[in-house]
């Protein structure tokens, strides 16, 4: 298959990885539909699912939902990446980080540090800046920042109410506003994930 090796600004998988594909499909629109489908089976899970939110800052949580996304396009699925990306920390600091992570999040939540929206797009800048995953990091973090917030008593986000796997001006400014926080401006962003 072709579709593979063209990423679409999105993490390019190693051939191991993409060996692992569980469905025999033959273009990229069609392991997009697939992997659409199986987002949404997981989000009605995590929706429906009892964890409290400083449950879902852990490490068991962070897989299990990235497996239940994934669990049926990828053999892989709910598994941290073991090779380098184009975008993420090294693959040998991924728990390390997301410790860290799963730490300032309770902390947040714990003692009110910032609002319920800034917590989960806090959440999912860092986990995006992790990169955890061979691939599927921004649905997988848009999903947990969703979840979180909705958790928290507020409304899930609407990114930008765009496609943002796909090309075009949403995932632009998506991606510009996670420039942003990367250099601590978590307001384009925040501003982002609501619009």
């Amino acid at each position: 298959m072709t579709f593979a090796s063209t990423s679409g600004g999105n993490t390019p998988l190693s051939p191991e990885e993409f060996a692992d594909l569980i469905p025999n499909l033959a273009t990229k629109e069609e392991l997009n539909e697939w992997e659409r489908e199986n987002i949404l089976r997981a989000r009605e899970w995590a929706v429906g699912d009892r964890a409290t939110v400083l449950d879902m800052s852990s490490d068991d949580y962070v897989r299990k939902l990235h497996a239940k996304m994934f669990d049926q396009t990828w053999k892989w699925a709910g598994e941290y990446r073991r090779t380098e990306k184009n975008l993420g920390v090294p693959a040998h600091e991924i728990r390390e980080r997301l410790m860290a992570l799963f730490g300032n999040a309770r902390y947040w939540i714990e003692n009110n540090t910032f609002s319920p929206e800034e917590i989960a797009v806090r959440f999912h800048h860092r986990l995006v800046l992790i990169h955890p995953f061979p691939n599927g990091n921004g649905r997988h973090a848009r999903l947990m920042a969703d979840i979180i917030v909705m958790k928290l008593g507020r409304p899930r986000f609407t990114w930008g109410s765009a496609n943002l796997v796909k090309e075009g001006e949403a995932r632009t400014a998506y991606l510009e506003a996670l420039g942003a926080a990367d250099h601590g401006a978590i307001q384009p962003l925040l501003k982002f994930a609501r619009s």
